[in-house]
């Protein structure tokens, strides 16, 4: 496994635990569908695996190395070069521009934009939001939102891509292209595990984990 849960245990409040004594993971090459119904823990279980919630018992693992171990300044920059995550809502800083929210993966992973440029320019155009460099995301659709959220997560080429619900605001055509670019990612070595109730996604998926 690239990323595996074992034993995870984790909630909000100490009384009502979300996930409990979980153990899944994703291997390289895989896309996985996480699916079940709201409010089993399936947003909640992505922010683990990504080390951005730490879990109460048990240990998420990356590359059999365990993240809550780690310092957290070696964390961050792990995450940063490591994970792609898209967020349900797009997460989209309205000061910045489409392109800077691209490159926003090389300031956290302490490299240079500028060499990321062209390569965030081409994901846009494959997501089919090739805009102007100057627009903002108060500018575009969520839709569109979406699409740059998921170039942001591609930008490095992650070992992981986490995305949360990422067809939720797309229609069916643009859609299969975030699917299409996915499982080509897939097939270039990431472990992709996708938080859904779509059924175009769970399709596409080479297995699916149920909570």
């Amino acid at each position: 496994m690239i990323i595996a849960a074992e034993g995870v245990t984790f909630g909000y409040r100490r009384s009502a635990p979300i996930v409990e004594n979980l153990s899944a993971g994703v291997r390289a090459g895989e896309m996985v569908a996480l699916t079940g119904p709201s409010g089993r823990g399936k947003s909640t279980l992505l922010y683990l695996l990504a080390g951005l919630l730490t879990p109460w018992s048990g240990e998420v693992r990356l590359n059999d190395r365990p993240l809550a171990a780690m310092p957290d300044f070696l964390r961050s920059r792990l995450r940063a070069r490591s994970f792609g995550f898209v967020f349900q809502d797009a997460a989209l800083d309205a000061r910045r521009t489409v392109l800077d929210a691209v490159l926003e993966p090389t300031l956290y992973a302490g490299l240079s934009p500028a060499a990321y440029t062209e390569r965030a320019m081409d994901l846009l155009e494959r997501m089919g939001v090739s805009l102007r460099p100057s627009a903002r995301p108060g500018e575009i659709s969520g839709g569109q939102a979406q699409r740059v959220a998921l170039c942001r997560a591609l930008l490095l080429e992650p070992a992981v891509i986490c995305a949360d619900e990422p067809t939720g605001n797309l229609d069916t055509a643009s859609a299969q292209v975030v699917l299409a670019t996915m499982a080509d990612a897939a097939a270039a070595g990431s472990a992709v595990l996708i938080a859904t109730h779509d059924d175009r996604v769970i399709e596409r998926c080479t297995r699916t984990v149920r909570l």
